[in-house]
């Protein structure tokens, strides 16, 4: 039976691939990625050569069949997002569906997230944690979001931008500045970072600053004690 092969890819370092995703993108007969450069770039590094498939938000369904199709002529397949395990804020949810409903085994190669790898390096413990990912670029619904989210007591992990990082920290001050939190910045990389803190503490230290450069990932503790 042909098998898909949910692949996590480095966020940063590219050292962080693992042993078996190595050898995964190595045997499969089709690689479908989200941006088949950025994938390129990561299969070059290890000297991988084989067919790619574009699949990403905007033509995952279409993609999709594709891939079922080859799945359908027993040929191996592997999917791999821009950074990260897919299905976590990027495509692959779709994908998934797809090939399962028409009876294809669908198996996950673990791998890097920056949700997992923020909670690690947050400090908290809170039992309950709540991945929301990006919110509303808008800021009305961005607020009413969180603040449904820090009622909830329970921790929060979400990814934002350098362009709207301090909306955002703005945004949770105004709602609770005492709340802890740990913001990780380019992580796995060169210039990579973690501030932690209380909201008004780290907000301070990001306006403070002549520039904000960078992916983030926001960790927020559901209780003021962490």
């Amino acid at each position: 039976m042909a098998v898909l092969y949910i692949i996590g890819t480095p966020i940063g370092n590219l050292g962080d691939i693992s042993f078996r995703a190595v050898e995964i993108l190595k045997t499969a007969a089709l690689v479908a990625c989200e941006d088949t450069r950025r994938t390129l770039k990561l299969l070059t590094h290890l000297g991988i050569r084989v067919k790619m498939l574009s699949c990403r938000s905007q033509n995952e369904e279409f993609a999709a069949k594709k891939v079922v199709a080859a799945l359908d002529e027993g040929l191996t397949v592997a999917y791999a997002s821009d950074a990260g395990t897919p299905a976590l804020s990027d495509p692959g949810a779709a994908l998934v569906r797809l090939a399962a409903a028409a009876g294809h085994e669908v198996i996950p190669i673990p791998g890097p997230s920056a949700f997992a790898s923020l909670l690690s390096v947050s400090g908290g413990t809170d039992k309950t944690v709540i991945f929301e990912g990006f919110l509303s670029p808008k800021q009305g619904r961005r607020r009413s979001r969180l603040r449904e989210l820090l009622a909830m007591k329970a921790a929060v992990v979400l990814y934002e931008s350098p362009f709207r990082i301090l909306k955002l920290l703005e945004d949770i001050a105004e709602i609770d500045n005492e709340r802890s939190i740990c913001v990780g910045r380019e992580m796995t990389k060169v210039h990579e970072e973690y501030i932690r803190g209380t909201v008004a503490e780290v907000l301070a230290n990001f306006a403070a600053r002549k520039e904000l450069l960078g992916e983030f990932s926001v960790f927020i503790s559901g209780n003021k004690l962490n």
